[in-house]
């Protein structure tokens, strides 16, 4: 330990270890990595490292590869119809079908001006001012342009994401979108939780600060490419999730009292808006449907002799929009 704190010392971090610093040497890592390895060996130390930004994870070793691009909004609020976005990162990146992920574009960044006051409790969170926003507007023309090459959109969190930009601009809602957050099974990959920061750390080990479009985009493809489950990545799963059809379950006329079971269920309530039954729903795969109906058979609708449930289909051009 003596040993230890005098290189620490010598680096330059001491007793300043929160103080930001530039990157370190080549040396300095090389040290810093012999006292990460030497805590870890002991089994009672778990080092986790700052995420540093990779521009390449794979040599493409066919033309198969595809653009994707991975989004990140930050916001004044968190309703889809009444708030606005302030900052938009874009980041493309290149991959192919098995899920491997091969370079990492330049991010592409927008604020915009929401021509209101930003609420104090978003630039707390965001670091995003009104000065930073004033006379600011995002590119239609090089979104679009960054859209026509890509296949497929991604983000974490893609219901609120997808809802926030087709509003803002229309262009994304003529591409398929996954997300990261929800279309990954990351229990799989021994996560109990599924927000970014946790699942970096946790699948990763590395952790970043949050909250800086730019950075959780660069983070979350960082993820995508480096959790592996049998060998596979995680991006891998959310592009079968992204090949499948969806089946909305809609338990029409579920009882009051059933609404607990239905929660539990992982069921969501839809009040009736955008032309949308008023009543509980599950998105489900074509593979969980049977199994699905059966239950609600038993527990919701006992007694029915025709359930009054419904089921829509829908791909990844539909899912998380406001259109399902």
């Amino acid at each position: 330990m003596i040993e230890a704190s005098r290189t620490l010392d010598q680096l330059g971090y001491g007793r300043s270890l929160a103080q930001p610093r530039t990157p370190p040497t080549a040396g300095e890592w090389d040290a810093l990595e012999g006292m990460a390895k030497t805590l870890t060996s002991t089994g009672f130390y778990r080092v986790i490292r700052r995420f540093q930004r990779r521009e390449r994870y794979s040599v493409a070793t066919s033309d198969n590869a595809r653009q994707g691009l991975y989004v990140d909004v930050e916001t004044t609020g968190l309703d889809v119809e009444l708030d606005s976005i302030i900052e938009l990162a874009v980041v493309p990146f290149e991959f192919d079908r098995d899920g491997v992920v091969y370079e990492v574009g330049e991010p592409v960044v927008f604020f915009e001006d929401p021509g209101r006051p930003i609420p104090p409790e978003i630039t707390s969170l965001t670091g995003i001012t009104d000065d930073m926003v004033r006379g600011q507007r995002i590119d239609d023309a090089v979104i679009a342009a960054i859209l026509k090459q890509s296949v497929i959109v991604i983000a974490h969190n893609a219901e609120f994401d997808r809802k926030m930009l087709e509003r803002r601009i229309p262009a994304f809602a003529d591409i398929g979108w996954g997300c990261s957050q929800r279309d990954i099974p990351w229990a799989q990959f021994g996560c109990s939780g599924t927000k970014l920061e946790y699942l970096l750390f946790r699948a990763c080990g590395e952790f970043h600060d949050g909250h800086h479009a730019a950075d959780d985009c660069l983070a979350a493809i960082h993820l995508l490419a480096n959790a592996h489950v049998n060998a596979r990545p995680a991006l891998a799963f959310l592009l079968d999730s992204a090949r499948q059809s969806t089946v909305r379950l809609w338990a029409i006329g579920a009882p009051f009292d059933t609404k607990d079971r239905l929660k539990a269920r992982k069921y969501r309530w839809s009040p009736g808006d955008n032309n949308r039954p008023k009543a509980w729903f599950r998105d489900l795969l074509h593979s969980d449907v049977d199994a699905e109906q059966a239950w609600l058979r038993e527990n919701i609708y006992a007694g029915h002799s025709s359930p009054p449930w419904r089921l829509e289909e829908f791909g990844a051009k539909d899912r998380y929009s406001t259109r399902v």
